[in-house]
């Protein structure tokens, strides 16, 4: 077995896009089975995601972040939304000189002719997502006040130069599975 193979044993390298949604979860589950009964310790995942839906991306962060593999995580392009979230979930973090991350509040539409009761909820749910999200973002990222106000109100766009100095990533490294190494597509 040559250096590089023993280096390598026990990683796999796999791509992840697309909506964060429950379809994007079961593919994810199903991958980690396989992951688990193939023995992976190092998962190398390249994400690309412009987001979707807040439950769905914490439950992936949730779930891929207390694994017995260690999750390494890439930005080759966009990571946005809540697909930044589901990107902290790896424990290392590195994204290509070009890619770039958006965050933003929670939003959504009000139905036409809706009343207040029902806005009232509305609202409290998104209150909530927030919180969730902030709650996770605080943990693995040191924003600077000016980003959290820009955060406050508008979308926070970061480069990968700029999320370096947060934290949000290690470096500045692309995706660059080993040759002769099958990259899987979640």
């Amino acid at each position: 077995m040559s250096q590089d193979q023993t280096i390598n044993e026990g990683h796999a390298w796999f791509t992840l896009s697309g909506d964060v949604n429950s379809d994007m979860v079961r593919r994810v589950f199903d991958a980690v089975a396989d992951m688990t009964e193939d023995r992976i310790n190092t998962a190398h995942i390249l994400i690309q995601s412009n987001g979707g839906y807040v439950s769905d991306g914490i439950c992936l962060y949730n779930y891929l972040s207390k694994l017995p593999i260690k999750l390494v995580t890439y930005n080759a392009g966009a990571v946005a939304s809540i697909a930044v979230i589901l990107y902290l979930s790896g424990s290392e973090r590195y994204a290509s000189d070009t890619a770039r991350f958006m965050v933003h509040k929670s939003h959504a539409s009000a139905p036409h002719g809706a009343r207040p009761d029902a806005l009232r909820i509305i609202v409290e749910g998104l209150q909530a997502d927030d919180a969730r999200t902030e709650q996770i973002l605080r943990q693995h990222v040191q924003l600077s006040e000016e980003h959290w106000r820009t955060h406050e109100y508008s979308d926070l766009h970061l480069t990968a130069a700029e999320a370096q100095k947060v934290g949000m990533i290690n470096a500045i490294e692309d995706f660059s599975p080993p040759a002769g190494h099958r990259v899987t597509n979640i």
